[in-house]
């Protein structure tokens, strides 16, 4: 019998063969049989295109991280001086290296890591950092610049997932990421020794975290759930201990937490222990995690700057007496007061300082022309004061003398030592505050008129007690008007050194303005006993440091030459911020929005708010919409709602506060509104191209918007990048100028 196989022919091949040969009707069985064997089957095809999905977005979450990094990183020692606040922050970062004491209006945490920065890539803390445009010379500064630019570059990729986990969207996280890459404005605050970009990084990793903890809802209490619960709890302390601005995602946090618990409350198929255990582990990590971290970087800032610094005077003497260096650390000065004594004042109300007088007197036209009398934030040998009897010019000091002490309910005389004159007041109306009376200095070594007499006052004591340094809380009361001698904390004018002004108060309710406490105490005569007993606790520092700061931020005033702005200027990119330079010989920085980027966000939002209201409507009015029409739609109103939410709680807060604001305080807003063009952008393509029959010409009109909004982003950036990396040469109006003509608004002054 013949083989098997057919004359050695493969049995494959056999029944192939034996195919092409029978009939019609057994050919098309063969054939179906065949493409059934070799096509995969739908799982493992859905498997594989989840796969080549993934890659997809992890290839593009690296090219944008890479470029995110190079244009952050490119010509980051340029230019090689101090711009604009690096001033401050660089010299922060100084003060922690050197552990000097120092007062800023913003949390620690921003100024700790500059310094950490600063110190492990070997900034020794020497440089000044006086004045813009100083050199760095043979200083090590680029390591400080690196560390903020270094988190400024994650704000993309951040930006990006964030978007992807809202939209589920590749298109709409990558539109997103290029919005931010090629803001000029972004970039530049992010290459220099600011604050900006740690505060931004912190925040957008708190987004971030919130949406995934929000994507894990459907596996609560998994190892990945807590991990991103914690992590926006981590990040939220790091928010808010870099600035208060920090607020504003906590606020926006608790918002979707309080949304999400009442969710959960409305499930029914949830006992009550089990949304128990929901509430109590967004307690414990929104809560309970981010209070303990932002009190520990409090503790470590105290631990490190234990030595006295130019930040003494505007804190309490007991605070002071913990710093090492400070003339109330480990000393010991004479308990009571006593006539001759030499004496400081201190005003008991945080950042007033102390009661001050020097040689320059009132200008013409404002109350009497006597010496000026004000509140100095800073020791100084202007703030000693000699206390005297009311009716005797006699020098307690003289050895004949006996000591005598000061008590509550004496008249007193007190003469300012470097000038021989006395503590005055009068009927004119005092320089700021109106129905208030002028505070002088008057007469001639130590002789004036009843005007100068003063009735000491020991808050909630009798007549009669002695007063005692530092912990004595007292008032001085005019003899001749009845007023009560305190500072409104105006800042005065030029011609008053922008000192804090002081006044006589006919009011005389007692407020912390009006209470004052002795601290320097000069006696020779008398007995010293030690300060030790004066150190405050942890809590008392804590509290005390934040009233400090709460101060300080409303009292901001803005700097010589330096352009401020409203609100309302900043979506519009109305007006930049001069980083460095001004004439055609220097190397100018000019923190400016890229136009398109900027106008394209403010058009997106307009967009959103009209596109949204209708969506919604017709969804609360009941429309029946087509399956995928319905799904973006859902994306857009709850993703961008989320990002939305997120600009307005970062933008309208500055319309109500009172302080001095810059440009610089819109970008954290400026974020959210780029996330929210690309996830309006992308869906509002795909709506279009979702009406076209053809699904290629779908596909191409989806893809030709997209390239366009990058290819325009790209360009734009390619003409405005001069402002952010630098540029030396001819100015804006010159047509030799790299930005010729591209002064788009005339406020700009690049």
């Amino acid at each position: 019998m013949p083989p098997a196989t057919g004359g050695g022919l493969a049995g494959s091949e056999l029944r192939a063969r034996r195919g092409r040969c029978g009939p019609p009707a057994a050919r098309t069985a063969s054939r179906d049989v065949a493409a059934k064997a070799a096509a995969p089957s739908p799982k493992r095809s859905a498997v594989n295109s989840q796969r080549l999905e993934a890659a997809g977005r992890w290839a593009l979450l690296a090219l944008v991280t890479l470029l995110s990094f190079a244009t952050r990183f490119h010509r980051l020692e340029e230019p090689r001086h101090i711009c604009w606040d690096e001033t401050h922050f660089g010299k922060m970062g100084s003060y922690y290296i050197n552990r000097t004491f120092f007062f800023d209006v913003h949390p620690p945490l921003g100024k700790m890591l500059i310094g950490l920065a600063g110190y492990l890539s070997g900034y020794d803390g020497t440089f000044l950092f006086q004045k813009p445009g100083d050199k760095y010379e043979h200083h090590s500064y680029v390591g400080m610049r690196g560390f903020c630019a270094f988190l400024g570059s994650w704000l993309i990729p951040f930006a990006y997932l964030t978007v992807l986990d809202l939209s589920k969207s590749l298109p709409a996280a990558l539109l997103t990421a290029a919005l931010l890459t090629f803001d000029t404005g972004c970039l530049t605050l992010s290459q220099y020794i600011l604050l900006d970009p740690i505060l931004m990084f912190f925040i957008m990793a708190a987004m971030l975290s919130m949406v995934k903890y929000n994507s894990c809802a459907d596996r609560p209490f998994s190892a990945p759930w807590w991990f991103w619960l914690s992590l926006t709890g981590i990040s939220l302390a790091g928010a808010l201990g870099v600035k208060f601005v920090g607020l504003f995602i906590i606020l926006q946090v608790g918002l979707n937490t309080i949304s999400d618990l009442w969710h959960l409350l409305g499930d029914l198929s949830l006992s009550l222990v089990t949304v128990g255990k929901h509430l109590t582990a967004r307690i414990l990590c929104l809560i309970v995690l981010p209070l303990a971290l932002y009190t520990a970087t409090f503790a470590v800032h105290f631990m490190v700057l234990s030595k006295s610094g130019p930040g003494d005077g505007f804190f309490s003497s007991a605070f002071q007496s913990r710093l090492s260096g400070n003339n109330l650390h480990n000393a010991s000065i004479p308990e009571h007061l006593a006539y001759g004594s030499v004496i400081t004042v201190k005003n008991l109300r945080m950042a007033i300082g102390y009661l001050h007088s020097h040689r320059h007197l009132y200008p013409e036209g404002i109350g009497a022309r006597q010496q000026q009398v004000t509140t100095y934030l800073h020791k100084d040998y202007n703030n000693l004061w000699i206390i005297k009897k009311h009716n005797t010019n006699s020098d307690p000091l003289d050895p004949s003398f006996p000591v005598e002490f000061v008590r509550h309910g004496d008249i007193i005389r007190l003469e300012h030592k470097e000038t021989s004159r006395n503590l005055h007041s009068h009927y004119h109306e005092a320089p700021l505050t109106r129905k208030h009376y002028q505070v002088t200095g008057y007469g001639i070594n130590g002789t004036g008129d009843s005007n100068d007499f003063w009735r000491i006052e020991v808050v909630n004591r009798k007549f009669g007690n002695r007063i005692k340094v530092l912990r004595s809380r007292i008032r001085f009361i005019h003899l001749v008007t009845g007023c009560v001698l305190g500072s409104s904390g105006k800042v005065l004018p030029k011609w008053g050194w922008e000192q804090l002004e002081v006044t006589c108060t006919p009011y005389l309710k007692e407020t912390l303005n009006s209470i004052w406490n002795v601290e320097d105490h000069i006696n020779p005569k008398l007995p010293n006993i030690s300060l030790d007993v004066l150190q405050p606790s942890f809590p008392e520092i804590l509290l005390e440091s934040h009233m400090v700061m709460i101060r300080g931020n409303n009292g901001l005033k803005p700097k010589d030459n330096e352009f401020t702005s409203k609100p309302w200027h900043w979506p519009i990119n109305y007006q930049g911020l001069r980083f460095s330079g001004i004439n055609d010989t220097d190397f100018r920085v000019y923190l400016l929005g890229n136009p398109v980027v900027w106008w394209l966000n403010l058009l997106s939002i307009a967009l959103y708010l009209l596109s949204g209201s209708i969506l919604a409507i017709a969804m609360q009015r009941g429309a029946q919409l087509p399956a995928e029409v319905e799904g973006l739609s859902q994306v857009l109103l709850r993703g961008g709602g989320q990002v939305l939410l997120g600009w307005m709680l970062h933008y309208f807060p500055f319309f109500l506060m009172g302080r001095i604001l810059y440009f610089h305080h819109y970008f954290p807003a400026m974020l959210f509104s780029s996330m929210l063009t690309g996830i309006l952008w992308d869906t509002l393509l795909r709506l279009c191209a979702w009406g076209v029959a053809s699904s290629r010409l779908a596909r191409g009109i989806h893809v030709v918007g997209v390239l366009s909004l990058l290819l325009g982003t790209a360009y734009s950036f390619y003409l405005f990048h001069p402002l952010a990396y630098g540029m030396v040469g001819p100015l804006a109006q010159d047509p030799e100028s790299p930005m010729a003509g591209l002064r788009w608004l005339e406020s700009w002054d690049f």
